[in-house]
């Protein structure tokens, strides 16, 4: 029987909606809705096959575009390798295969967006705001969560540098083997 009462906030077992799982939905089907409307007006004032061909021109430089970043980023790895660095992260390769998949995807929207990540200034601001929303995302997590994960797997030492390692016990690994394997003779 309901009595009209509401629930109190306390028993309500669902966890709350993100921001971004709640609005991430509509703004793709309004990003869709603006590409079908715009290829629509594009292609009634310039015609059907001036549109095919801009789409597909665009998904031909995107190919281009993404085989030659995937290429940059490959020579820098190897180089750093036989160098024996760290890889350079001022390559822009990321952000420069993104702008080559937003060419590659149909839409005059995503190919002015693709050609915008295509400028070094453009990917240098996105490459910095990218970085310092990380940033402030990692500081921000709490412990148990992803960035806390982060910063337990570093170990630094005093003279700056990282060691990686795992600690075992012995105490606790040889019990957990006689636990888990049966008798030899029965």
């Amino acid at each position: 029987m309901t009595t009209g009462a509401q629930t109190p906030p306390h028993l309500d077992t669902r966890p709350r909606r993100s921001r971004l799982r709640t609005f991430l939905p509509l703004g793709l089907a309004a990003w869709l809705v603006l590409e079908i409307w715009l290829l629509t007006v594009v292609a009634g004032a310039a015609g059907g096959f001036t549109v095919f061909l801009l789409l597909l021109a665009g998904f031909l430089l995107g190919s281009v575009v993404i085989k030659r970043a995937g290429r940059r980023a490959f020579r820098n790895l190897n180089e750093a390798l036989q160098r024996g660095t760290p890889p350079s992260s001022g390559g822009g390769s990321g952000l420069m295969m993104l702008g080559g998949l937003l060419l590659m995807i149909p839409g005059l929207v995503s190919d002015a967006l693709g050609l915008l990540l295509l400028l070094p200034p453009v990917q240098k601001a996105v490459g910095r705001y990218a970085e310092r929303t990380v940033d402030r995302t990692l500081r921000a997590a709490g412990p148990g969560s992803l960035g806390d994960a982060f910063q337990q797997a570093r170990m630094h030492r005093p003279d700056g540098k990282v060691v990686q390692g795992e600690v075992i016990r012995r105490d606790e690994r040889e019990e957990s083997r006689q636990d888990r394997r049966p008798p030899l003779t029965q």
